[in-house]
């Protein structure tokens, strides 16, 4: 564990070293308040043991600095100060010191000292943990109702569809049937025209302006045409509701295969529609990889999510990038957009429940974490690359059998 010493005084930071390390302690040293904010900057640093009186920046100063640092992690900070009062002691913890030591420190008080700051670390590291756990499990049973509610929708959307579907699509095959001899009908009735003419030259006219009213020529070339658009349409839209049910995984079992590449296309057609407003051009490369057993349900949620956040990160009019590839254990899914990329500070927070960089009411936070913690419940692993101004990767490693767990059901069961 690093500490940190700052004091202007030589032999103070040289003694307290000597003590320091033989009790395990990685020491660095500060002669002034700004050496010693500089160095908590750049390193590591758990505990920190600082003079109060220093040049160039004081003991309090460098205490409320490190207490407003956004750094992640606790830090203990001890003052060592000759100053006894009462009313140097409320100043000191005011100021965010959490111990007070009085100058010239006995060894074993400061011994006793250390290892109460250790044990506060421990503590609030176990609780940031425990935390975090709750987040997760929180942002799971989310998603987890999410994914009911759209496996509901879906059952209701794939019943309501299919069913005048089905009927207009039976209306079009009659139709389509019908018209071939309505068609020799009409051809027979242009053979009569000839006698129609010294029979009925009245009716004759009144059926050749009919034809040209309605523009005979015109029907009988398209409307073959327009009847194959029609079953063409109505094919489009019985996809597009096959799709959902693939997505949303209905009537399937938990615990199942899926294979890769299908999933990548279905999830690619929920979002046709956000890809075509953005008008991206989608490279796919599909190396054909051996199916999954895994939780397909939980499995296209990831997949839902890593492409979803490829589209919305992509700059208009730019390529999204998708390959699908493995190696002897997994399968490997890779998504590149090509948009603005991320900060460093981005990327270590990505993972982090609740955390999103879209505007208030536009993003939950809950996709890369959720997708997280379901890859890493699979024996997988999820990991990013990105870079500011040059887009970013996302790569998905799913091993080929999930690793068991009781019952034969996933962590995520």
């Amino acid at each position: 564990m690093n500490v940190l010493v700052a004091d202007d005084s030589l032999i103070m930071r040289r003694m307290l070293t000597a003590y320091l390390r033989p009790w395990g302690y990685d020491v660095l040293e500060a002669k002034d308040g700004e050496e010693a904010w500089s160095l908590f900057q750049s390193e590591s640093v758990s505990l920190v043991l600082t003079d109060w009186i220093m040049p160039k920046m004081d003991g309090l100063e460098l205490i409320r600095r490190i207490r407003a640092s956004p750094r992640p992690g606790y830090c203990y900070l001890i003052l060592l100060t000759a100053k006894s009062e009462k009313e140097d002691l409320v100043t000191a913890m005011e100021a965010g010191a959490d111990d007070f030591l009085v100058k010239p420190c006995d060894k074993e008080e400061l011994r006793v000292r250390l290892r109460e700051g250790e044990r506060i670390i421990r503590l609030e590291h176990e609780l940031a943990q425990q935390n975090r756990q709750l987040r997760e499990t929180q942002a799971a049973l989310i998603q987890s109702e999410k994914l009911a509610s759209l496996g509901q929708l879906a059952a209701g959307m794939a019943h309501e569809i299919n069913n005048p579907i089905a009927i207009v699509t039976n209306n079009l095959a009659v139709v389509r049937r019908d018209l071939g001899d309505m068609t020799k009908l009409i051809d027979k009735y242009q053979l009569t025209k000839s006698i129609l003419q010294h029979a009925a030259p009245e009716l004759l006219a009144e059926l050749i302006q009919m034809e040209i009213d309605c523009d005979l020529p015109w029907l009988r070339e398209q409307l073959p045409h327009l009847l194959q658009s029609s079953a063409s349409g109505l094919a489009r839209v019985r996809d597009i509701v096959t799709n959902l049910r693939d997505f949303a995984r209905l009537d399937q079992a938990t615990y199942d295969t899926m294979e890769l590449g299908k999933a990548v296309q279905a999830t690619l057609e929920m979002l046709n529609h956000n890809i075509e407003d953005k008008r991206l051009t989608v490279k796919t490369e599909d190396e054909h990889t051996p199916p999954l057993l895994c939780q397909p349900d939980k499995i296209l949620q990831v997949i839902y999510n890593v492409v979803l956040n490829g589209v919305q990160a992509s700059t208009p009019d730019s390529i999204l990038s998708i390959r699908i590839k493995a190696d002897s254990e997994c399968a490997i899914l890779e998504v590149q957009d090509f948009g603005e990329g991320m900060t460093q500070a981005t990327r270590n927070r990505v993972f982090e429940p609740f955390f999103t960089t879209k505007p208030v009411g536009e993003g939950t936070g809950l996709g890369m974490a959720v997708s997280y913690g379901i890859v890493i419940d699979h024996g997988g692993m999820i990991a990013i690359e990105s870079e500011l101004h040059r887009g970013t990767t996302v790569q998905v490693r799913l091993p080929f059998k999930a690793p068991p767990r009781q019952n034969g059901q996933t962590a995520t069961s």
